[in-house]
């Protein structure tokens, strides 16, 4: 039996560290440890799908939560059976690990299967509901904004939005990337900065 632990957040500026941590200490291996910065609305995510195909049977996948492996409920139920029935591995969601354990269910035999499949379609029903609620509150929120003529979309970045951190790592890494010691890339992941962003800073920096 291996352990193995997927690791999810939306996009490339999220912290992922926390959700790593909790796997080192279950004892899981750094180099089993799958990490995606990408939006949950589909399964086509490279690590996941490396994580897929190296599962064996009797081996354990470990969650943080169960909206880390997706925000689509019904491809979650169908994962979630592909892994623990076609593939014969297990799965432990650590945020709530008495409802979201696959062994107990397996351990069952049939009746466990059954009650696996009740509750995952209860889950899927009770999901597709909250979604439709947050749909209908972000349409009244972005109506309600627009009527008061508030400006919507993300907050612009510049040199005075930056962090008093983001600053100190642009003055002291700066002379470093002219002088080529670093790329544009590699100063872009220390600043947290976006391509766009980024030159765009870079430039009102230079300017002053």
């Amino acid at each position: 039996m291996v352990k193995i632990g997927y690791v999810r957040v939306s996009s490339a500026d999220q912290n992922e560290e926390r959700q790593i941590k909790k796997m080192l200490e279950l004892g899981i291996e750094e180099r089993m440890i799958f990490i995606d910065k990408q939006s949950g609305k589909d399964f086509e995510r490279p690590s996941y799908q490396i994580m897929k195909r190296i599962l064996r049977k009797g081996d354990l996948l470990y969650l943080d939560a169960l909206d880390r492996l997706g925000r689509n409920y019904d491809g979650i139920i169908q994962e979630w059976k592909q892994i623990t029935r076609e593939i014969q591995a297990d799965i432990v969601v650590l945020e709530n690990e008495t409802l979201f354990d696959s062994r107990k269910y397996r351990e069952m035999g049939d009746i466990g299967k059954l009650m696996e499949d009740q509750f995952l379609s209860l889950l899927s029903y009770v999901a597709e509901q909250e979604r439709k609620k947050i749909k209908q509150r972000q349409a009244e929120g972005i109506a309600l904004a627009k009527a008061q003529g508030k400006h919507l979309g993300r907050p612009k970045i510049n040199l005075q939005t930056l962090s008093h951190e983001q600053r100190q790592l642009l003055v002291s890494h700066y002379p470093r990337w002219k002088d080529r010691e670093i790329t544009g890339v590699e100063f872009m992941r220390l600043l947290g900065l976006k391509k766009n962003s980024f030159y765009k800073v870079v430039k009102e920096y230079e300017s002053m």
